[in-house]
């Protein structure tokens, strides 16, 4: 790193979910935070000026129920990726107190955009192959953020790095239910979204008996969180509405041999 004035922090381990053995926390905690102590202590020794680290929402909770997560909260993480995501902030925060290198921590919700992985991806396979998804009476309320918008977040840090906070929550700034994620990316896609309205306690029922609680509890739950920090602290603004990310991500997913070859319904209607 000599030479170096910045580094930004993005490797993690994630997307293991369910996995809960004493070698999989173990994984999580020599890639999460190990890894990081060793870079920072790296970036520490040859005086780089910046840290940013990138963290996540899961640090602070996994639901929201009235009031939006802060930088405030007193941290609740309850997996493994949560709870080593906290430890390395601490071990950051720490290393960092009296040395030259300033600490920035981003914590953001799901990043979705061209490359998206996981549940994002699935539902947008699901929806381009016009499924029937029983997601149409959520009325939760979940943040997300579009990779354009949490790299120019990163930017925004990288070049004001007199800011007081070492924490900031970042997301798009308009929050979705799950039914309306559902819709918008449907259009963005241009296919129709068949979302039958059943009501959110049957799917929890039904999530319960088949041993999907969980799964079920993410999609009809509520995760919020309020980003005044950085757009007060460092005057941050999203560039990219919702709309622009969706549109932008349905795009990487038409483009790159993801949608199905199916028939279009002019096309059955003809």
């Amino acid at each position: 790193m000599q030479g170096v004035e910045a580094v930004v922090h993005l490797a993690a381990r994630a997307h293991t979910m369910g996995n809960t053995s004493e070698r999989e926390e173990l994984a999580y905690h020599q890639l999460n935070v190990e890894v990081t102590r060793r870079l920072v202590s790296e970036a520490i020794s040859v005086d780089v000026k910046q840290f940013i680290f990138m963290s996540s929402i899961k640090v602070n909770g996994e639901t929201t129920s009235g009031r939006a997560f802060t930088e405030k909260d007193v941290p609740k993480p309850e997996d493994a990726y949560g709870r080593t995501k906290w430890d390395a902030e601490q071990e950051l925060i720490r290393a960092t107190k009296n040395s030259n290198t300033k600490p920035v921590i981003l914590r953001a919700p799901l990043v979705y955009g061209p490359g998206v992985k996981g549940n994002f991806f699935r539902l947008m396979e699901a929806l381009a192959k016009e499924k029937i998804l029983p997601l149409g009476m959520i009325s939760n309320s979940r943040s997300l953020i579009y990779g354009g918008n949490l790299a120019d977040a990163i930017k925004t840090a990288l070049e004001n790095p007199s800011s007081t906070a070492p924490t900031y929550l970042v997301r798009d700034g308009e929050d979705l239910s799950t039914t309306e994620l559902c819709q918008r990316l449907a259009a963005a896609l241009g296919v129709r979204a068949r979302l039958p309205q059943i009501p959110t306690s049957l799917l929890r029922l039904g999530g319960t008996i088949i041993g999907q609680d969980a799964a079920i509890r993410r999609l009809t739950g509520s995760l919020q969180l309020t980003d005044n920090a950085i757009r007060d602290d460092l005057a941050w603004v999203p560039p990219f509405t919702v709309d622009q990310g969706l549109e932008c991500t349905a795009a990487w997913f038409m483009s790159s041999n993801n949608m199905p070859k199916m028939l279009s319904s002019h096309d059955h209607a003809a």
